[in-house]
Order: structure tokens, then C-alpha cells, then sequence
């Protein structure tokens, strides 16, 4: 089987990495990349993986694992703030890197291997991609291939009802942290991670509740930003929120029950989404664009036979994380309640919230905090 010509729907992670990837092992193909906004734009401000995230990129590609791993900044433990007390949960590893950083790098790599990059093109329809053997959806969860054969790709969205809007600050933070805080008017949480030596990330969360008696369904971005950075000022210490295309969202859930229709693929977002309270979006974007590739390259009888191979591999690895990152949300759907707890407990609730670590393996990845929460987690709060 050979593939003249592919075209990439989207600029992002998953498409400049799949463009990079395919031209550097098959420097005879074309491959397009279009992607609408100009290059250099992008919305959001840190991408974080676990350290698990990254092993599996230095296992099938260390050049770019090498590359990305230098410009990252990275810290061994998590952070819980509740009731003003600093809980951490030690020997859980995270790394960070600025989102434009990160896709920056992509590009050049996929500049450098020879892809056709095409910033600023806006592609109306599918029909405009005629003639091309393969076309590879990484445009998102707002695809133009799934959305235009969402029968076809059997597609599912639904929406959490919690509110969230994704902020950056100047606040330089050591640890992924999460500060949860009471307000008049509900619950607030507050995920923050370093994500460069002078920036973090700054994600607000609350729930429908919460955000409606706050106003801030009236009010602007700039007036949300403002109100966030008064929630949080403690937290902040006098450093502003920054705002970037910083709206507030409900997390949308999108699943598709078939992966590739005709010669069409879908990958990243533009085929499922995960929570980004477990920090694997991009991680399952990459892993997707190297299954996708391997199957492609693994000697298939025709296209359709290689991607139902992509599917059947890769599906079982999507559906755990998935169903893991729904488990994690759920918990955050209930944050409020959570928060009656004290905070050892509360830490021990959050940390178990996923259903994939029982007591023996926490004892051995977090020492420190389940010797505190084994000697302290039954004295009752004051």
C-alpha cells in the first residue's frame, strides 16, 4: 500500500506531530498540513504530562522526547490546598511546557522533515481535500471530518455541568497544586502548575451553581478574570491573571464509536476527549498519531484493513483512560462535598479518586503522605 498524498486537517499537537512523523520515515510522500488561525497563534498556556506520559514518546520516538523533555519544567509531587492547609502528595511526577513551545517545536520538526505546512487555511469542506489517498482529522473536537460524517464516525457529545476558564499568571508555583476555596457565593477550585521559569497555568473551576450566583454569566471575560483573581488572591500573592481566548466552558465529553470512515482518520480531540484533571490529552493525541502511523507502516493488505488495525489496538489503551478520566471528573463534579472532609481525608479521597490505586501501591508511591494520613486521617478536624 502507498500513500502519495495526505492531507492533515489541524495545526496542533496531533497533526504537526503525525506530519513530522510520516515525512521523516517516508520523505517521498506529500503531506499537507492546514490549519486555520496564523502560525504562532494558539489559545490555553501549559500542557502537563505525567511522568508516565512520557515514557512511552521515549520509547518510540527519543529525538523528540529528547527535544520536548529540555524545554519542560518538572517537580516529583502534588499539592492539595484546603482550609489553608497544604497537603502534598509526594512522589506523584509531572512536567509542563508552555502550549505555543510545545507546538512550536512540532512545527519545526515537521518544517524541517518536509511537510507542506499551510497556516491561515481555512478548509470549508471535505470536498476540497479530493484527490488525496488519506485524510488524518487532528483538527479537534470541532473537526470538519467528524462533523461532516458524524453518522458515519457514530459520534457522541455530551457536557459536564461544571464551569471552568483556563487563565495563565506571572505566579511562579513548585508543584502541580490545587487550591480549593469557599466563597459566598459556592465552591471554588483552582488547578496551577509552572509551566515555564516566569509562568503557570491557572485553571478556575466551580459549578453551575456557584458560577450563576457569582455573575458571571453576565459578566465579561475581563470582569470574570477580575473576579477569579479576587477569589484567588491569596494564592496569587499579588500576581495578575492573564487572560488568552479565556472564556468560561463546560468540559465537552466527545466520543466516536467507529475511528475512520472511507479515507478519512480521526486522532486526538477530533476522536475522543479525556478530562484534564488526569493532565492526558495531548499524551493520547500523540499516542494516537504513533499507533496510526505503526499501522500504516505494518505491511496492511489496503487502507481500510490498516485502519481498522489502528482502531483494534489502540481502542482498548483509549477506553481505560477515558473511563479513568471520567471517574476523575466525577470526583470534581462533587468537589463542594468533598470539601467537608478534613484535609487528610480529603487528600486520600482526592488521590484514590480514579479507582486505579489501592492502599498497598499508595504506600509505595507516596510514603510521606500516607504516613501522615495512617497516623492522623481519624483525628477529627477543629
Amino acid at each position: 500500500m502507498r500513500l502519495s498524498r495526505i492531507a492533515v486537517m489541524g495545526g496542533g499537537p496531533a497533526g504537526l506531530y503525525f506530519a513530522a512523523l510520516w515525512k521523516r520515515r517516508h520523505p517521498e510522500a506529500h503531506v499537507d498540513v492546514f490549519e486555520q488561525n496564523p502560525e504562532g497563534a494558539t489559545w490555553g498556556f501549559g500542557v502537563v504530562f505525567s511522568d508516565k506520559a512520557l515514557d512511552f514518546l521515549r520509547a518510540d520516538d527519543p529525538d523528540t522526547a529528547d527535544a520536548v523533555s529540555a524545554r519542560m519544567e518538572t517537580w516529583r509531587d502534588i499539592t492539595l490546598v484546603h482550609r489553608g492547609e497544604r497537603v502534598v502528595l509526594d512522589g506523584v511526577g509531572f512536567s509542563a511546557v508552555g502550549r505555543l513551545d510545545f507546538i512550536t517545536q512540532l512545527t519545526e520538526r515537521a518544517r524541517s522533515a518536509g511537510a507542506n505546512l499551510h497556516f491561515g487555511k481555512l478548509v470549508r469542506s471535505v470536498d476540497e481535500l479530493a484527490g488525496y489517498d488519506l485524510i488524518v482529522a487532528a483538527d479537534g473536537v470541532n473537526s470538519l471530518v467528524r462533523r461532516s460524517y458524524e453518522g458515519d464516525f457514530n459520534t457522541s457529545l455530551s457536557y459536564d455541568d461544571n464551569k471552568f476558564a483556563w487563565y495563565g499568571t506571572t505566579k511562579r508555583f513548585e508543584t502541580l497544586t490545587q487550591t480549593f476555596v469557599e466563597t459566598e457565593f459556592g465552591c471554588f477550585n483552582a488547578h496551577h502548575y509552572r509551566y515555564s521559569p516566569t509562568m503557570s497555568t491557572f485553571i478556575v473551576e466551580c459549578d453551575r451553581a456557584t458560577w450563576l450566583r457569582a455573575g458571571f454569566a453576565e459578566k465579561t471575560e475581563d470582569d470574570s478574570r477580575a473576579l477569579c483573581q479576587k477569589v484567588f488572591a491569596d494564592t496569587l500573592e499579588g500576581h495578575p491573571l492573564v487572560g488568552n481566548k479565556s472564556v468560561w466552558r463546560n468540559f465537552p465529553w466527545l466520543w466516536n464509536d467507529r475511528w475512520s470512515h472511507r479515507n478519512m482518520v480521526l486522532v486526538g480531540d477530533a476522536l475522543h476527549t479525556a478530562h484534564f484533571s488526569i493532565g492526558s490529552g495531548t499524551r493520547l493525541a500523540l499516542e494516537d498519531v504513533i499507533a496510526l502511523v505503526n499501522a500504516l507502516d505494518g505491511e496492511p493488505r489496503n487502507l481500510r484493513h490498516a485502519l481498522e488495525h489502528y482502531e483494534a489496538t489502540r481502542r482498548p489503551v483509549v477506553e481505560k483512560l477515558v473511563k479513568a478520566a471520567r471517574t476523575s471528573a466525577a470526583w470534581y463534579q462533587r468537589f463542594a462535598d468533598h470539601m467537608k472532609l478534613a484535609p487528610l481525608d480529603f487528600g486520600y479521597s482526592y488521590i484514590t479518586r480514579s479507582g486505579r490505586i489501592d492502599d498497598s501501591q499508595l504506600r509505595a508511591m507516596s510514603p510521606r503522605f500516607m504516613a501522615r494520613y495512617d497516623a492522623g486521617s481519624l483525628v477529627p478536624s477543629t
